[in-house]
């Protein structure tokens, strides 16, 4: 195993806390862990914020600066969810990803699979795609790994039978957008309780601004991006204004360092 611990440099105390496998905890150190009812976000940010390069396929690696922590820790997360929410910008953006814990760090993908029966999820966390338009791409292959389409009525007629047929699409009622507590609330009536987005900054931003957002993981990758009318590059909230009004002060709940790259993790809700 090539990766080194990170190094815990704040955490308060009484933090919830699953049951890790050793190698897990020597890695990570200090507590991961969440109440079982919760939505978590993920995401690497660059130092001046931009989380997200349009123009580029797989930005969020070129953001990472190859930070084989990063992918750890996405992997844990992706490990201790029920299910995994992304949106199609974010699908589109990653032609190859199937967005599983192994696909994240495969040097440790036991440990993953350790870590979710030990943290006491069953099964594989059920992936999904959210899209008010229907704009999406038949061949990719999270298909094949049974992803679930979240969409409004208008959306799940655009897409009418261009997906693989073992694919369910979802409609969220005849409504313009695919709301965040519409989309949670029928996650949890298929018993998904602790639900991950890695949706992107559209995504989040509704997610937050819907307040169903309980914790942030943020990692900042120690690299400049800048910004430019020519090459939009995006920020970790898109299209959603928080002020006036906005949530409660975030709550830090956890500081690591590994290299350049810190990770942060916050309390959204009061």
């Amino acid at each position: 195993m090539e990766l080194a611990p990170l190094e815990l440099l704040f955490e308060p105390e009484g933090l919830p806390a699953f049951n890790l496998p050793a190698a897990v905890s020597a890695l990570y150190p200090g507590t991961f862990g969440y109440e079982r009812d919760r939505v978590v976000a993920n995401f690497v940010s660059t130092v001046d914020g931009v989380v997200a390069i349009p123009t580029l396929a797989s930005s969020n690696k070129l953001i990472a600066s190859g930070s084989a922590a990063d992918r750890f820790v996405m992997g844990l997360l992706r490990a201790t969810c029920d299910a995994l929410v992304i949106g199609s910008q974010t699908m589109q953006a990653s032609p190859r990803s199937v967005w599983s814990a192994e696909q994240a760090y495969p040097p440790v993908a036991e440990l993953f699979a350790d870590l979710r029966l030990a943290a006491g999820f069953s099964g594989l966390p059920e992936i999904v795609v959210l899209t008010r338009s229907g704009d999406l791409d038949p061949a990719h292959p999270l298909w094949e790994a049974g992803a679930l389409v979240i969409t409004n009525d208008h959306g799940a007629g655009a897409i009418g039978q261009r997906l693989p047929s073992a694919t369910e699409v979802l409609s969220v009622g005849d409504t313009p957008s695919v709301a965040a507590p519409a989309v949670v609330a029928a996650l949890n009536a298929r018993g998904h309780r602790t639900i991950l987005t890695e949706g992107g900054p559209t995504v989040f931003g509704e997610f937050v601004g819907a307040g169903v957002v309980d914790e942030l993981f943020l990692t900042v990758s120690p690299i400049l991006a800048g910004r430019h009318p020519i090459d939009p590059r995006l920020s970790l909230i898109e299209g959603k204004l928080l002020t006036p009004p906005a949530p409660d002060e975030a709550a830090l709940l956890g500081v690591r360092r590994h290299g350049g790259h810190l990770f942060l993790r916050y309390g959204l809700v009061p």
